[in-house]
Formats: C-alpha cells, sequence, structure tokens
C-alpha cells in the first residue's frame, strides 16, 4: 500500500461520500480510482455499464431482487 498526496478540498469530499455510501476513506478513493480507469479504458461504456459489469464478474445477479433483499 502507498500513500497518496491529494488536496484538502479532495480529501473533505471523499470524506462525505465515504459516509453517504458506506464506506471507509480509503475505500471510497479506492472505488473512484477504479471507476475513473475503467472510464478512460471503456469510453464508450457508460457508469451505469462499468458498475454492472463489475458486479457480474464479482458475482453478483443485480437482476434478482430476492437476492439483493437477502
Amino acid at each position: 500500500m502507498g500513500i497518496v498526496n491529494i488536496e484538502d478540498e479532495l480529501h473533505e469530499q471523499l470524506r462525505r461520500a465515504s459516509r453517504a455510501s458506506c464506506r471507509s476513506i480509503n475505500g471510497q478513493a479506492a472505488f473512484w480510482i477504479r471507476l475513473g480507469m475503467l472510464c478512460e479504458l471503456n469510453p464508450g461504456l457508460t457508469f451505469q455499464e462499468l458498475v454492472a459489469r463489475e458486479l457480474r464478474a464479482a458475482g453478483v445477479d443485480a437482476h434478482d431482487p430476492a437476492a439483493a433483499a437477502a
């Protein structure tokens, strides 16, 4: 694991977003970094398409509401 220096305002936004999404600050930063990388590598896909693809790759059935409620 390494250390990344970011602007104070971005860190504050990470802190707020992590609280809203129930992630740690590091988890939120990793999420944003990963999605940003995926967006750059797949410019033809939307955010929703990228998230759906990642969920499928992780074995999550996003179309099964019963599984989501369990």
